[in-house]
């Protein structure tokens, strides 16, 4: 008896350090596993709205076509290797999703439209994404970009800007919003989850304040959204802040003290959507790793300041001029009329990941943001273009694939 009861606890404890052995295996797979989640601009299908003020079968793919050089060795314009795809068509976006989940990216996260008199822009994510078969492979997320949405596909300097689109809303949109949302997107099964709750992001601070009138009606309204959520079974609601302190487009207004406005706000983590919402460009082409050296001294200051996780961001480029009237003066005047970042090799597109990765590493962050997988008007894409190929998608893969996982 005694032999049997040492050799059973001798057993237990083999077993047991096993299983520490394998919780640790876990842990350490847990820990490297990094997400990655790609903002996707989706205004590259025919929309309602788009047809009513350009005409039939509009894309913003007619200004990525039109796009000419602006100035002496502006490479301009870009062209597709896929061509000139149609999102909305669930085969094309199963060609998207199958490229994204082989080069190690694990969301889309959707520019997303909704206004008081409903959604825009809707189709490339309900007809694209979420009715193509592969769908499974890649998770989906919303960034509600709550900006004004103006008459700028094209622009020409010196009109005065038309908004055709009020990025605020009212409370009962809201509510009827958030309804939709949850019932909707964060039921599906690839929607993307972290930590186990939904990841929801919100573009435009000052925007979301004025649709509510005040810091504490608008953290009511987010509070109320968090608690539909939760009773719908999920274990929280991971509510993102997209923070800026440098306007981009016609209308965006920066916010003052951010750290302490998403704290009252509620906010779970912040992120940024592109590099130059921290980083001026002074010159009419600004080196690629300038623009990141300065970007990367603003987010270990805001890591630092913030009283929740900062989600990295890496930009790919930055070059609007396609939104420009080709046949005006390019010059440094206002959105789309912008100094550009020039050397956005994928290469040099590398090292930043890396660079961010480390300073990921050196917070014990796992999830980051990119801009852009199709910002084509706005020079900042991993889509295949015919000069680089899958050359930025491989860069992503080659720092964040499943063998660094």
């Amino acid at each position: 008896m005694r032999q049997w009861i040492i050799i059973s606890f001798v057993t237990i404890a083999l077993i047991a350090k096993s299983d520490l052995a394998d919780s640790q295996t876990f842990n350490n797979k847990k820990k490297d596993n990094y997400e990655v989640g790609v903002y996707y601009f989706p205004n590259y299908h025919v929309d309602k709205r788009n047809e009513a003020h350009f005409g039939k079968g509009w894309t913003e793919w007619e200004l990525v076509k039109a796009a000419k050089p602006r100035f002496a060795n502006h490479d301009q314009p870009k062209v597709p290797v896929w061509g000139y795809t149609d999102e909305a068509d669930p085969k094309q976006m199963a060609k998207k999703i199958a490229a994204a989940a082989s080069h190690g990216i694990d969301a889309f996260i959707f520019d997303w439209y909704y206004y008081d008199d409903g959604p825009f822009l809707e189709r490339g994510l309900e007809e694209g994404f979420m009715k193509a078969k592969n769908n499974h492979l890649l998770k989906f997320s919303l960034m509600w970009a709550n900006h004004d949405w103006e008459d700028i596909h094209p622009y020409t300097q010196g009109k005065p800007h038309k908004i055709l689109y009020p990025g605020t809303i009212t409370p009962a949109t809201w509510d009827k919003m958030t309804d939709m949302i949850i019932e909707r997107y964060f039921k599906h099964p690839s929607y993307w989850l972290i930590d186990g709750a939904p990841y929801f992001s919100i573009y435009e601070l000052s925007k979301l304040q004025e649709s509510f009138g005040s810091v504490e009606a608008t953290a009511a309204a987010l509070a109320a959204f968090r608690k539909k959520t939760i009773a719908a079974g999920f274990k929280d609601l991971n509510l993102n802040a997209v923070v800026w302190g440098n306007p981009i487009l016609p209308g965006e207004r920066s916010v003052t003290d951010p750290a302490a406005l998403v704290k009252k706000l509620g906010f779970n983590s912040f992120t940024s959507y592109v590099w130059i919402h921290h980083v001026p460009l002074n010159d009419q082409v600004v080196p690629f790793d300038i623009v990141k050296k300065a970007y990367l001294q603003y987010a270990e200051k805001a890591i630092a300041t913030f009283p929740m996780p900062y989600y990295p961001n890496a930009s790919v480029g930055w070059d609007p001029s396609p939104r420009t009237d080709q046949n005006t003066p390019f010059n440094n005047s206002g959105y789309p009329y912008t100094n550009i970042i020039g050397g956005n090799t994928p290469g040099a597109f590398k090292q930043a990941l890396i660079d961010v990765k480390k300073m990921m590493d050196k917070h014990n962050q796992k999830v980051i943001t990119v801009n852009s997988w199709n910002e084509w008007t706005e020079g900042s894409y991993l889509e295949p273009d015919i000069v680089h190929k899958m050359k930025y998608l491989q860069a992503i893969k080659t720092v964040f694939g499943q063998e660094n996982k």
